[in-house]
């Protein structure tokens, strides 16, 4: 499972990479455009304009191949941090029944409260991991701060998209959410730092 890990991760830079490369590609072709039209050479200027948008388009396909990989990765992760966390608590499982047959109490005792610790592990684990799959998920990035954050960088740069924003709803009841569920977490992990 940690080779799939791997391989998922190595693809999505190699994605990434192959982003970049285009978004090289397409300036060189705009270059090109620019030149041409100087020399007065249309026929020459549409085809490396129609080069350049072919290369946009790669990259940003690129992209989201590589975000999708991104959120595959992620699940790929909690899975083999499951698989972890299972394991360990089919040992203290064992543990326990050869303690219960001795009838150590003292054993027992300490038994339970490891597998008590595991079990809490395994909460904050998959806890952490589904807010890190949602973080990650790009596909599920509310539009309405997406294309917020293109205004802002158009504003930025001086440029007027002409887009409108849909009227949505504003973020702070997600954000309290959220930073209840992180003190909810953080809570969780000072406790168990407390144990060990």
């Amino acid at each position: 499972m940690e080779k799939h890990l791997f391989n998922l991760r190595f693809a999505s830079k190699e994605l990434t990479k192959n982003s970049k490369k285009c978004d090289k590609e397409e300036r060189l072709e705009k270059s090109k455009v620019k030149k041409a039209i100087q020399k007065g050479n249309m026929e020459v200027a549409r085809i490396h304009a129609e080069n350049a948008i072919r290369q946009k388009n790669q990259s940003v396909n690129f992209l989201r191949m590589g975000a999708r990989i991104d959120a595959v990765a992620a699940r790929v992760q909690t899975a083999v941090t499951m698989n972890q966390v299972t394991k360990s608590m089919g040992g203290v499982v064992k543990s326990m029944d050869m303690a219960l047959k001795s009838m150590n109490l003292e054993k027992i005792s300490a038994l339970m409260d490891k597998f008590e610790h595991q079990f809490e592990t395994l909460d904050v684990q998959a806890a952490q991991m589904e807010d890190t799959m949602s973080n990650t998920t790009t596909l599920t990035t509310p539009q309405n701060q997406v294309e917020s954050l293109m205004h802002e960088m158009a504003d930025e740069a001086g440029l007027d998209l002409n887009m409108e924003l849909p009227q949505g709803q504003s973020g702070s009841v997600g954000s309290t959410v959220a930073s209840a569920e992180q003190d909810e977490l953080s809570a969780r992990l000072s406790k168990l730092r407390d144990q060990i």
